[in-house]
């Protein structure tokens, strides 16, 4: 099961980057320049102070799952917006793939 458990964790670091492209690239084609910057980086925040292993502030379990398909759904909207659907399916669901292997595994660090 370790390497269902690290391929996953290399999942998500792809994911999590692919949200932050996701964001941008919504944001630059629909919204302006500044929203191609100012969309991932407040994602960034957000994981960083909320999600990530070392974040600033603990939520509980229930609310970081929110959080999470909230952001990974604005991405793949993102994508959608942006002109690319097919793109927003796979992200979706690579995502929903991710979330159940991350979430039904007790000893994957969250």
């Amino acid at each position: 099961m370790a390497s269902v458990r690290t391929a996953n964790l290399g999942l998500r670091f792809l994911l999590e980057l692919a949200l932050l492209v996701g964001l941008g690239w919504w944001g630059g084609h629909v919204v302006g320049w500044w929203a191609a910057i100012a969309l991932p980086a407040a994602a960034a925040i957000l994981w960083g102070s909320f999600l990530s292993p070392k974040a600033r502030w603990t939520i509980p379990r229930p609310a970081k799952l929110v959080l999470e398909l909230g952001l990974f759904g604005l991405a793949a909207a993102g994508y959608y917006g942006a002109g690319h659907p097919w793109i927003a399916v796979g992200f979706a669901a690579a995502v929903v793939v991710s979330e159940i292997v991350l979430w039904t595994e007790p000893r994957i660090t969250r």
